[in-house]
């Protein structure tokens, strides 16, 4: 036998140390005290150091089969090597061939949001090619990367590869998984086994097993594939398998009501402040469900693996309790995962109730939901395919709230003025309406909205203020309805039209040069603001108009790309940083892949598909492409004979 100590969790080893070396030859008993006989570790694989275990837990190992077996599976999947060019979020609303991605995320078990989207067009033709053509070493092989694509878009489990605490949860049909967010996979993809398993999976039992494995249990952990694998999970009755379906299937519809009042989210419906209208939204009691949900899944676990009174005691201590929400570690950059925190904190309520007013405005949402006019869609289950609209958003062939051309403005009196709108629905939904709407909308929303919109370091803010020099006068571009005559439209029918603003001021200026020196005070002030505010939609106008001939906006390239040739017409510093880097990589020829770039740049980017396989596939012109010729096999030579 061997004795080994524990004092990972103290504070003050020191003196603890001593403590236990002083009762340990004392003979006085000690929890940090362990005596185990080195060979019994060779149960788990890899014999780590689990001393801290009792026998019959590492026996687990023996007695039971792995995960991996014929029954079910789990896989590592893509790494894009360039999620910048083949990685979107969902409201980015690429075209065909792009599917839901899923990309690791915070610790949240049975159910999470798929909210990234890649490109896998034609079997991930174009992802593959650039990966080939990053890693050369490859040969050609791109699925040494884009690993186990015979499971793509099936239904599953998937996990964060590296988080505070182990998390499964549902993957949707027709999603691809990734090799930071893993998936696990049954026979024939039955849904109850899915669910099922995820109940294990998500049980202190299976995350104390792993630990074990891991020769630790405190937080960052990384839970690879392989350590998944090799997993103990038990038999089960078919009373036992429809017991623990019928708890995962209540807890991912807890967790998926959660998320209703999330704008981002698949599965929203309407914004915190109005969800309990539709009478099944409070938030202490869907926590208290699920917690008695997880100490019942807890209980089930540890009888079916086994654990004693004494072994159950000790995985209650010794696990740390991760909260929804906490980010990857290692894995991402600390920006990525401070933008999927910083996207998933609480917001306040007023600033979410305009938020989703905004996008009633401009005919992203349903203010019907609100009303009771509509009834809120049917739950989804929990492998029905990703939908292209939340529930919350307005269906197609439905009147908006107001018929518009993708172009909202901050202009006092305009029928098309998005503050007077905002206050409209607020009202329409029997909401007191606050008393700086415009000022909010001018000062402190497009920070808000670009914060909410920003995951995974993608920044896709989908609703666009472009003003002038002072911000005296904005447009509100809606992106989803962005095309290459929206420029034109916020020339001819908001400046330079009979009734544009431009045209407005202009004739009132001429008005007040008219009256020359009979002008008074208050008339030069006015002449004279109006003459920089005239200058101003002058410069707007003349800007749009030098754009607008050559834009032809692509969804498939995203919001970001998209919206660089316009990066001096934001106010917003931060944003307006980011897509002036963005318009300099873009001429430097970072981002050919762009469709953008083959807008511009022809000659250059066909040049370039002429020895880039990848920017061929991206561009249609395969046909340009010309495959080198192989490099001739080294042989080796015969030893001179002496």
């Amino acid at each position: 036998m061997t004795t080994f100590l524990r004092l990972l969790t103290d504070k003050d080893k020191a003196n603890n140390l001593l403590d236990v070396c002083t009762a340990l030859r004392a003979g006085d008993a000690n929890t940090r005290v362990f005596e185990v006989a080195p060979e019994s570790f060779r149960a788990v694989p890899g014999a780590p150091f689990a001393y801290w275990v009792s026998e019959a837990v590492r026996q687990v190992f023996r007695q039971l089969p792995p995960l991996e077996c014929d029954e079910r599976t789990a896989r590592q999947g893509l790494a894009t090597a360039e999620d910048f060019r083949f990685v979107r979020t969902w409201w980015e609303e690429p075209g065909n061939g792009w599917h839901g991605f899923a990309k690791g995320g915070t610790f949240s078990p049975f159910y999470a949001d798929v909210y990234l989207m890649t490109n896998w067009d034609k079997d991930g033709a174009e992802v593959k090619a650039g990966i080939c053509r990053r890693y050369p070493y490859l040969n050609g092989n791109a699925e040494f990367v884009a690993k186990n694509p015979q499971f793509y878009l099936r239904p599953g489990l998937t996990w964060p590869r590296r988080t505070n605490g182990l998390s499964f949860r549902v993957m949707p049909r027709g999603c691809i998984f990734a090799d930071k967010g893993p998936a696990a996979f049954v026979a024939d993809d039955a849904p109850y086994a899915l669910l099922t398993l995820c109940t294990l999976l998500n049980s202190q039992a299976f995350g104390q097993l792993v630990s074990v494995q891991l020769a630790r249990v405190e937080l960052a952990q990384s839970f690879e594939v392989g350590l998944i694998q090799q997993t103990p999970v038990p038999d089960l009755s078919a009373a036992q398998q429809s017991k623990l379906t019928t708890l995962a299937r209540r807890a991912w519809s807890l967790k998926r009501t959660l998320d209703t009042t999330t704008e981002t989210s698949h599965a929203f419906i309407l914004p915190a402040a109005l969800r309990t209208r539709l009478g099944d939204y409070d938030t202490s009691a869907i926590e208290a469900e699920l917690a008695r949900i997880q100490a019942e899944i807890d209980a089930i676990a540890f009888d079916l693996y086994g654990f004693s009174e004494a072994d159950r005691a000790a995985v209650n201590a010794s696990q740390g309790s991760p909260s929804e929400g906490d980010s990857e570690a290692g894995d991402y950059q600390d920006d990525e995962a401070s933008d999927d925190e910083d996207s998933a904190a609480p917001i306040d309520h007023t600033v979410g109730l305009l938020s989703w007013a905004l996008g009633v405005a401009f005919g992203r949402f349903d203010w019907r939901l609100a009303t009771g006019e509509r009834a809120a869609p049917a739950e989804p289950e929990p492998f029905d395919p990703l939908p292209a609209k939340s529930p919350g958003m307005l269906p197609d062939g439905a009147a908006p709230f107001h018929a518009h051309t993708g172009i909202l403005v901050d202009d006092q009196g305009h029928p098309h003025d998005l503050a007077r709108l905002v206050e409209e629905v607020l009202n329409r939904v029997d909401v007191s309406v606050p008393d700086d709407v415009r000022r909010w909308l001018q000062k402190d929303f497009f920070a808000f909205h670009l914060q909410r919109y920003s995951k995974s370091r993608r920044k896709a803010p989908i609703y666009w203020p472009l003003s002038t020099a002072s911000g005296s006068y904005t447009f509100w571009i809606y992106y989803p309805s962005l095309n290459n005559q929206t420029l034109f439209t916020a020339v001819n029918d908001f400046l330079d039209g009979p009734n544009g603003k431009l045209t407005q001021v202009s004739r009132e200026c001429a008005e007040l040069r008219m009256k020359g020196s009979s002008r008074s005070r208050d008339e030069e002030k006015q002449y004279e603001t109006l003459q920089i505010f005239e200058q101003e939609l002058t410069d707007l106008r003349d800007a749009l108009l030098k754009i607008a001939p050559t834009y032809q906006p692509n969804h498939d390239d995203g919001v970001q790309i998209t919206a660089a040739p316009l990066w001096l017409l934001f106010r917003h510093k931060p944003w307006q940083k980011v897509l002036k880097d963005t318009w300099t990589k873009l001429e430097k020829g970072d981002y050919d892949w762009a469709h953008l770039a083959m807008t511009y740049w022809p000659e250059r980017v066909r040049e370039k598909c002429k020895t880039d396989k990848s920017l061929a596939i991206a561009h249609g012109l395969e046909d340009l492409y010309v495959e080198p010729e192989a490099a001739p096999k080294k042989t080796r030579s015969k030893k001179k004979e002496l």
